[in-house]
């Protein structure tokens, strides 16, 4: 394997302290030249791994010590506008730890921590997802009710507007793993930025969450119930809501996006528009046992019941995923029977993993074609 010609320089400057100093201060790591991708750790430790969650690949690869130095490195060939998460493994006198590159400062947080992030040749982060000081700010209200399908009291954050006016009637979009998109994928921020960029209209967006979402969001019938004829209500009870299909939409990544497909097969026609992302959609060709494992045997169950009779559910569907990701071939499988029932789908594959950075840079082109704004709409 070649390896990016600027890890020489940095080699032969290793004794010249200023010459390191200089060299760090004018190049971005992990070091990008084209397709070449080379990891750098620089310490005095046995051993280090590079670890990251690109399906396909060895999930872990050692990276190589340049005699005479503690410069360590690895030189991968990755797609360019690639997006790659990843930690360093250290060994040291015989322990282990996992930490994120010192050397890189962009990172991507999640509900387990945070990863170190890898931004190939091409990409940038998109510049709706940072604040616009232009961008009138809309307003998050928290909600909640009794469910009768959870026998419980149940509530998340409703996200009103800036311009919000009750003479006016709005789109519904329910957001699945709601916390997680509001602190992970910046959704509030994006919500704000499209709107004041007129790429979607203003609408109303309720962000739920579940304490037991494998349970819930696999095909459950309750939360189905709870989700259309109890959450769906009471938002049209204390707000003004467009009372027709093309103006409701759930969304959803991974078992979420199981959660907003599966509900939305349990109550066809009622939700017109579907936001899916790297969904959880396991199935099986020939028996019932699957890869996954048992947390995924409900799902396989309602999958392999949607593709031996696939029925038009909703309007428009956007399907998302990355294609570093063992799902891909799910939902790759997925779409063909999706647009063969009528139903207008749209697919876009990343390269990326299963992460929230990704699902948030998928924000833009699915909300705005699932809902055109002024801007961008087009009578058909």
């Amino acid at each position: 394997m070649s390896r990016d010609r600027a890890i020489d320089e940095l080699i032969a400057c290793w004794g010249e302290p200023h010459r390191v100093r200089a060299f760090m201060g004018t190049h971005r790591f992990p070091l990008v030249e084209g397709h070449l991708v080379t990891f750098v750790f620089i310490g005095n430790v046995d051993g280090v791994n590079l670890r990251h969650w690109v399906y396909g690949l060895e999930s872990s690869t050692t990276l190589t010590r340049a005699p005479n130095t503690d410069i360590w490195h690895l030189t991968l060939e990755i797609p360019p506008s690639s997006r790659v998460e990843y930690k360093f493994e250290i060994e040291k006198s015989g322990h282990r730890e996992w930490i994120e590159d010192p050397l890189n400062r962009a990172r991507a947080r999640d509900p387990f921590g945070a990863n170190s992030v890898l931004q190939g040749a091409g990409y940038v982060v998109p510049e709706w997802t940072r604040p616009d000081p232009l961008a009138r700010q809309g307003d998050l209200e928290p909600f909640h009710l009794e469910s009768r399908a959870f026998g419980g009291r149940r509530g998340g954050h409703l996200y009103l507007p800036a311009r919000f006016r009750r003479s006016r009637q709005y789109p519904l979009v329910v957001v699945h793993d709601g916390d997680d998109y509001i602190h992970y994928a910046e959704m509030m921020t994006v919500l704000n930025n499209l709107i004041h960029r007129l790429e979607i209209p203003e609408m109303l967006v309720a962000f739920i969450s579940s304490s037991d979402r494998l349970r819930e969001y696999a095909d459950n019938e309750a939360h189905a119930r709870y989700v259309t004829e109890e959450l769906l209500p009471y938002i049209g009870r204390h707000f003004p809501l467009i009372d027709q299909p093309h103006g409701r939409a759930l969304v959803g990544a991974s078992f979420g996006g199981v959660a907003s497909f599966s509900t939305a097969c349990r109550y066809p026609g009622v939700w017109g528009r579907l936001l899916l992302q790297s969904g959880s959609f396991a199935f099986t060709d020939i028996g019932k046992r699957n890869r996954r494992g048992p947390l995924f045997d409900r799902v396989v169950e309602f999958v392999n019941g949607y593709r031996a009779e696939p029925k038009a559910v909703s309007q428009r569907i956007y399907v998302s995923c990355g294609v570093y990701e063992s799902l891909i071939y799910e939902n790759r499988s997925l779409v063909p029977l999706l647009d063969a029932t009528g139903m207008q789908v749209r697919f876009t594959e990343a390269r990326d993993g299963h992460n929230w950075q990704n699902w948030r840079d998928r924000l833009r082109e699915g909300l705005s074609w699932l809902f055109p704004g002024p801007l961008l709409f087009v009578y058909e």
